[in-house]
């Protein structure tokens, strides 16, 4: 059983790099073939190097019986994931997600199981270290699921043989229900904004659009002709990658009213070409988008502040606000879960969906006459004499 090599060499750019050279013998002769681990920059020694090759070497022996006394710990394996699975050159996963599995693999994951070997990782113990962890219920799932994916990588791999993480429970109910803006909420902050920030509430709570998408539009993305917003890509810090989901490329329906309010901002834009960004940045002379975030903190949140709106307000809450004013319409389940571009309806019910307090006491005055004429509830009120019985 080989180890290969490490060793630094220099690319025709100038840069220093680490490469893994290895034998491969699959074919019945002697194929020589090498990987790049890293820059000298990521890993200053080639003991830094070499850790990361462990899951490399594993899979070049997979079927070497002598290969099954070595442990996998699951700081090696989540190298291998990362150079297979979240390498900017796979596709598989948009750059939001990755970003969002290298977070969870850095910061939670690693530090605490990093030094485990595989076989040492017990269901019950990352169970418990769930719970005790002090985040929500959601970030625990997630913890939960990406490491349900790193076993299933080693699987599929032939790394390792089973997934223990199947058997932790977690669930990923939120503790706290999402901040919703009511309509008159909605409107007080629309009337107390500029230009620029009331188009983008407007937009984002009449569609529904995810801040990614939302700043990821380009002017040929609106099909005005036909009243349509093709979502078809997003952009996150300022990385453009393709949607969430396969759901979430699909086009949505823009009223007329939007479609006039964009062709009377596309006079204005600075930018106004068709590959050029509907909300292009002037800093950047066009060329990337505004940022989000810089808007929310600078025009809207202020504009909160001094309607006394006590509520966490965030580009999402446009979206979980639009779901609701669905549901209070009366919108069908299947064509909410079609606006808001999601995979299931129970996503779309479980997570976005609150009925807010009026709905519910008409709901419920609803039930009441549905179940009682006007008539007859009188007599069916509860009498002195029979509360005194009851007593």
């Amino acid at each position: 059983m080989q180890n290969g090599s490490v060793i630094r060499t220099k690319r025709r750019n100038g840069q220093s790099v680490w490469e893994f050279r290895w034998r491969d013998r699959t074919s019945g002769r002697a194929i020589y073939r090498r990987i790049v681990l890293g820059t000298t920059q990521q890993f200053s020694t080639e003991t830094e190097a070499r850790e990361t090759i462990a899951g490399i070497v594993l899979e070049v022996h997979v079927n070497d019986p002598r290969l099954h006394a070595t442990a996998l710990t699951m700081s090696q394996l989540t190298e291998h994931y990362r150079r297979r699975e979240l390498s900017t050159d796979n596709t598989w996963k948009s750059y939001a997600t990755k970003k969002g599995y290298e977070i969870y693999l850095k910061r939670w994951i690693v530090p605490r199981w990093g030094t485990y070997q595989l076989n040492k990782i017990k269901p019950i113990e990352v169970e418990l270290w769930l719970r005790q962890l002090p985040l929500a219920r959601g970030s625990c799932a997630k913890i939960r699921n990406i490491m349900s994916v790193l076993f299933n990588h080693a699987c599929r791999y032939e790394l390792y043989s089973e997934n223990p993480i199947r058997l932790v429970r977690q669930s990923a109910k939120r503790r706290r229900v999402p901040n919703i803006l009511h309509v008159e909420e909605i409107k007080q902050l629309l009337d107390n904004v500029r230009a620029l920030p009331r188009l983008l509430i407007f937009l984002d709570v009449t569609t529904g659009l995810r801040q990614s998408e939302l700043f990821g539009l380009r002017w040929s993305d609106l099909d005005f002709g036909n009243g349509e917003i093709n979502v078809l890509r997003s952009v996150v810090h300022g990385v453009i990658s393709r949607c969430k989901t396969e759901s979430s490329a699909k086009p949505i329906p823009m009223s007329p009213l939007l479609a006039e309010m964009l062709k009377e901002w596309r006079k204005v834009a600075p930018f106004p070409s068709g590959d050029d960004w509907v909300f292009a940045s002037k800093r950047a002379k066009g060329k990337r988008p505004i940022w989000g975030q810089s808007i929310m903190r600078k025009q809207i949140h202020p504009a909160i502040e001094k309607l006394e709106i006590n509520k966490r307000i965030g580009w999402h809450t446009f979206r979980h606000s639009y779901s609701t004013l669905l549901r209070n319409l009366g919108t069908d389940i299947k064509v909410q879960q079609d606006l808001l571009r999601h995979s299931s309806a129970r996503l779309t019910l479980d997570t976005y969906t609150q009925a807010i307090t009026p709905a519910k006491r008409e709901a419920q005055n609803a039930v009441v006459q549905l179940l009682l004429s006007a008539e007859s509830i009188a007599a069916a009120a509860p009498t002195i004499s029979d509360s005194k019985i009851s007593s």
